[in-house]
């Protein structure tokens, strides 16, 4: 076989996003925490509003997905810096809907729940799957990064739903969130239920279960919040991340046997 072919080979199996392991999990969830805070530092610290917000991420997320599809294989550090630029886009252009443009969090969260709905069912009428190993070619990373997009906004709208529109807190958000999601982990290890359906649950659910911690740790005493630095806290937040990339085994999802 030639260098070229086992190249062609390997690329068939190989996916370019990382294998779901319990590391994954852990940086997901202080990435969605960190793009909640993150976001929030630049609209209303900074001042600079939801819009700008969104056009900064916005152009930061772009920049970031290009390089990870132009990049030939999987690549950690491109990977989930791609992931925290969906997170705080996510949160800028949820709050730009939900508030500047005054459909709230239950218009916001329905909406974007069926953008995210729509997105994967024209994915897997367009492949045939929308499983993570299948992620090996461009087309796959755009339906890929597209639903991360819907499923990042629909979380930082649903945990405002549930913790403002529904009036149970941040601690209570918590709680609901963290609970599903063990939940899904529940089904994962006992039943027969579709893997990749659980993944795409879990996926959704971490980022309202970040919104929710985020907006805990920021939002001032007034509102149930711990009221800490949102500077502080994104970088803190940016070197864990950074850390457990490191620690946790980073390798790329492969395509089952």
């Amino acid at each position: 076989m030639t260098d070229s072919s086992r190249q062609n080979s390997l690329a068939d199996w190989v996916a370019k996003v990382p294998a779901i392991t319990l590391g994954f999990w852990i940086i997901k969830i202080l990435a969605t925490t960190l793009g909640e805070i993150g976001g929030d530092a630049v609209t209303m610290s900074m001042g600079l509003g939801y819009l700008v917000g969104t056009a900064i991420f916005a152009v930061v997320f772009a920049a970031a997905v290009a390089l990870q599809i132009r990049a030939p294989r999987f690549n950690k550090w491109l990977y989930w810096f791609a992931i925290v630029a969906s997170t705080t886009v996510g949160t800028t252009l949820a709050d730009f809907a939900d508030r500047s443009l005054g459909i709230g969090y239950t218009g916001g969260s329905t909406l974007l729940l069926a953008l995210l709905l729509a997105m994967l069912f024209t994915w897997y009428r367009s492949t045939g799957t929308i499983a993570v190993d299948s992620v090996r070619d461009t087309r796959s990373e755009l339906f890929y990064w597209l639903t991360i997009t819907f499923s990042q906004t629909l979380g930082t709208a649903l945990g405002d739903w549930v913790a403002d529109t529904q009036g149970l807190g941040y601690t209570g958000g918590m709680a609901i969130f963290g609970g599903l999601l063990l939940l899904v982990a529940f089904l994962y290890f006992t039943t027969k239920i579709s893997r990749t359906a659980l993944f795409w649950s879990a996926f959704v659910l971490t980022r309202p279960l970040g919104a929710v911690v985020g907006d805990f740790l920021d939002k001032p005493h007034a509102k149930g919040g711990l009221e800490l630095s949102r500077y502080s806290g994104s970088l803190v937040l940016l070197g864990a991340i950074v850390l457990c990339i490191l620690i946790f085994p980073q390798r790329a999802a492969t395509k089952a046997h």
